[in-house]
């Protein structure tokens, strides 16, 4: 196959739900003429009726002009048959998530477009090889993922199977940018480069619900703090707790019952109980009231302190001295730093307050002969927030004075402390080191890039940065030791670092 350009080619869109009519809104937006076909009687031309009102609002709001609005609209044109839209150099499917069906269609449009055309699927999680298995020119399927709502999010997955011709998905993803995208090339493999680096935002979430160690509203308070839009539980809700299920259950099918990828109890028991989120009223959360506020926690006042020394040499460490000198400012005195000591956090008086490396509060504490010991989570936003939710665990060693003096402590420091179950790597720590070890692992499979897998996490699910992009503000043997942690305590396959983070963790001086 010589290479191609698909600037300017009419398109034919098939599907017109939410998101095919979305692709067609944002191709005809670009200049292509637009062929719109669904099977249902007159769902094409409903869909252009209600884009025309979506259209008409952004008018209204001076965010389009009228011009470009009746020029769009003008653009796409209903159709009846799939034979109307033989003239198509470009097909994106965007009909129901089913292997049969997609297949069907696509040896459908084979006999109808040209053999020049492009067939392009926008199936968020079935394999492209397999649905090309069968066509007469396997070679020009591709996969074009777009994300829902498909005129406002920016990123597409350019998915090549097996047989992709690599001019082919090369002339989609210069399409996609020319329409205003981001695109990302992946190899078709289980989840692509999103849904399946995405799994322990969720998975980490429900097995730390189904062990008891927090409660929803904490989980999402700490990750909310962390930086993402939403935490875990209420973004399920938002989702449907069915459709995650049904999405975690595929990718743990594809990947052979891989454990890293077993779906939860916890939401097993909701999607069988129907209660499925916000579209039914209730989730984690009842709705329309959502998550309840989290408790107000009233905490001593730290004790006077007679020494205060802060230790670790990264920009955690740098804050906690920052913070610690403000609160001891009244005292009319300011902590000591020491970076050597190989743990980042404070020590105050007899009180050790740990950031946490992986290991749980008791397992610090055996290790360092150490009885008053509370681990803290990683605080992400660097210089945190005045009342930043910070999960924090305290050893069951621990004295009456050592419980107290925890929160009191994170608290003058400028934290809100949440008390957690003692558990290895906590909440923000134990969920972004699994997420970046799936990228890691995504990585060296050759799914993506690592730039690609930061593109796709920022873009796809807003994350607040890229996995490679926390690894590299944390590091390679800091994110080992959780996940080892991990792996210490549970003894399976879910928690087993990436070879290639091992590689790189054993390379380090």
């Amino acid at each position: 196959m010589t290479s191609l350009t698909l600037q300017g080619a009419p398109v034919l869109v098939v599907g017109a739900g939410i998101m095919g009519a979305g692709i067609a809104q944002v191709a005809a937006a670009a200049g292509h003429r637009v062929m719109l076909f669904d099977t249902r009687d007159g769902a094409a031309a409903s869909a252009r009726e209600r884009l025309a009102a979506t259209l008409d609002g952004l008018v209204a709001k001076g965010k389009l002009a009228a011009g470009q609005a009746q020029a769009t609209l003008a653009r796409i044109e209903p159709i009846a048959a799939l034979q109307q839209a033989s003239g198509a150099r470009l097909v994106v499917e965007a009909i129901v998530e089913d292997l049969a069906a997609k297949r069907t269609l696509l040896r459908q449009l084979e006999a109808v477009v040209d053999a020049d055309a492009v067939l392009a699927t926008n199936t968020s999680s079935i394999s492209v090889t397999a649905l090309a298995a069968g066509l007469a020119q396997p070679q020009r399927l591709v996969g074009m993922h777009f994300f829902n709502p498909v005129p406002l999010m920016k990123l597409v997955e350019v998915v090549s199977g097996l047989h992709t011709h690599p001019d082919v998905a090369a002339a989609i993803f210069d399409l996609a940018k020319a329409w205003g995208k981001v695109p990302v090339h992946a190899r078709s493999t289980p989840g692509f480069i999103v849904n399946r680096i995405a799994r322990p935002y969720y998975a980490e979430a429900l097995a730390l619900l189904h062990e008891q160690v927090a409660t929803p509203q904490m989980l999402d308070a700490c990750l909310r703090a962390a930086g993402f839009r939403m935490g875990p539980c209420e973004l399920m809700d938002l989702i449907g707790h069915d459709t995650n299920f049904a999405v975690t259950n595929s990718v743990y099918e594809a990947n052979f019952y891989d454990k890293r990828y077993m779906p939860s109890l916890v939401q097993r028991e909701l999607v069988d109980g129907g209660l499925l989120g916000r579209k039914t009223g209730r989730g984690f959360y009842r709705y329309p009231e959502g998550a309840p506020a989290l408790p107000v926690a009233l905490h001593e006042a730290p004790a006077t302190a007679r020494a205060l020394t802060v230790h670790g040499g990264d920009a955690v460490a740098d804050f906690l001295e920052q913070a610690a000198t403000a609160a001891l400012a009244p005292q009319g005195w300011g902590p000591r730093r020491e970076s050597g000591s190989g743990w980042t956090g404070l020590a105050v008086d007899g009180l050790h307050l740990v950031l946490t490396d992986g290991r749980p509060a008791y397992a610090w504490a055996a290790a360092h002969g150490q009885a008053d010991v509370a681990v803290f989570d990683r605080p992400l936003m660097l210089p945190a927030a005045p009342g930043t939710a910070l999960a924090y665990a305290v050893a069951d060693s621990a004295s009456e004075s050592g419980r107290t003096q925890a929160p009191a402590w994170l608290a003058a420091l400028g934290f809100t402390p949440l008390a957690v179950a003692d558990t290895p790597g906590l909440v923000v720590a134990r969920t972004v080191a699994m997420l970046i070890n799936e990228a890691a692992d995504a990585v060296r499979q050759g799914v993506c890039t690592p730039e690609g897998a930061d593109a796709a996490m920022k873009l796809g699910v807003n994350y607040p940065a890229g996995p490679f992009e926390w690894l590299a503000r944390w590091s390679v043997p800091g994110v080992a030791g959780v996940i080892d942690a991990l792996d210490a305590l549970y003894r399976g396959e879910r928690y087993r670092l990436s070879p290639g983070l091992r590689q790189r963790a054993r390379a380090l001086p």
